[in-house]
């Protein structure tokens, strides 16, 4: 390992300066007594563009399992045997009762997600009208994933109101391979160059603890960066029973590993937001505080099929941690404290 001045990362990623391969690999294999001085690095840049907001995302899983793809991550795939529950999309009512949920818990983002490769026209019927009804009654942004688009698809989520379309690389071009076979690394790509065609803003990030090198965390990175993809979800790994994953040796994930993530991110895609999504509570544990120095971002309540903490845990954690959330508008609400809600 090099010796490296963390604050030299920074003033380089404020810069706009790209790190080197070799001083990445730094930020990853750093020891343990390093770790303040990276997150202080991390977060020079973070309050830089962010300040001491905190965005907040609500996750609904509007359609369940019924996947034909072959994720090994995922428990909803075709090869899955996890128990979970599986349903068709839910009524338009129940989405919209969730919105309300969204909007109560202080998320400024409400997240859509459904299973499968693509949406089929009944289904995206049905979405674009959900999503026309939630913009016309909340101020909320809304993020949809809905698999593979083609132009055409991607067209009409943007007529319907959609701000913002989820779409994960996961892993590096190199790695994916190994963690999906019926579709590519560049149908990803594909669908997130359709999303920017159609005028909305993009959302992709990765998983980390599948088995892949730093060398893949890193490749990862740089594919979003080079994408320059808006929001980042970076996701840690939970075994789930019945994936190919979660039946194999589990990660090993430490906190202070994922910290590392979250800073090496943060210096390789300064003024991007970065989310610490799935996986959050599992293995930065105690430590998920820190994690708000590097990332600017995170869900709210539960993933798709895995619980997070609550909602009242989470806002107490920002606070206590010196943060304020932030609204749909980007501007940090007045009264973003525990205290009102208990």
């Amino acid at each position: 390992m090099i010796n490296i001045d963390w604050n030299t990362l920074a003033d380089k990623a404020l810069a706009g300066d790209c790190l080197t391969r070799e001083e990445a690999h730094s930020v990853l294999t750093a020891p343990n007594e390093e770790l303040l001085w990276q997150l202080a690095a991390a977060y020079k840049v973070r309050h830089h563009y962010w300040g001491n907001r905190v965005r907040l995302h609500f996750l609904l899983n509007a359609q369940s399992g019924l996947c034909a793809e072959d994720c090994h991550y995922c428990s909803q795939s075709k090869i899955s045997t996890a128990k979970i529950e599986k349903y068709p999309l839910l009524a338009k009512e129940e989405i919209i009762n969730a919105a309300s949920q969204a909007a109560e818990l202080k998320a400024g983002t409400f997240c859509l997600v459904t299973s499968g490769r693509s949406p089929t026209e009944s289904l995206l019927n049905r979405l674009c009208e959900a999503v026309e009804t939630v913009k016309a009654q909340y101020d909320l942004k809304v993020c949809a994933c809905v698999g593979l688009l083609d132009d055409q698809q991607a067209q009409r989520l943007a007529t319907a109101g959609v701000d913002r379309v989820n779409h994960n690389l996961n892993t590096s071009q190199n790695y994916h391979p190994k963690i999906c076979s019926t579709h590519t690394f560049s149908d990803r790509v594909t669908t997130v160059d359709h999303v920017k065609q159609a005028g909305m803003t993009t959302c992709s990030g990765g998983i980390i603890g599948m088995g892949e090198s730093h060398d893949d965390v890193i490749d990862l990175a740089l594919s979003l960066r080079e994408l320059d993809i808006t929001s980042i979800p970076v996701n840690f790994l939970i075994p789930i029973p019945g994936t190919p994953l979660g039946d194999s040796e589990p990660p090993s994930l430490t906190p202070q590993f994922c910290l590392r993530v979250l800073c090496l991110y943060r210096f390789l895609l300064p003024e991007r937001e970065i989310r610490i999504a799935g996986g959050r509570e599992v293995h930065l544990r105690s430590m998920q505080p820190f994690g708000l120095y590097p990332a600017n971002s995170i869900f709210v309540a539960d993933y798709l099929t895995t619980e997070g903490q609550s909602a009242q845990q989470d806002w107490q954690m920002i606070q206590d941690a010196g943060f304020v959330l932030e609204s749909a508008d980007g501007s940090a609400l007045a009264q973003a404290n525990s205290q009102e809600n208990k």
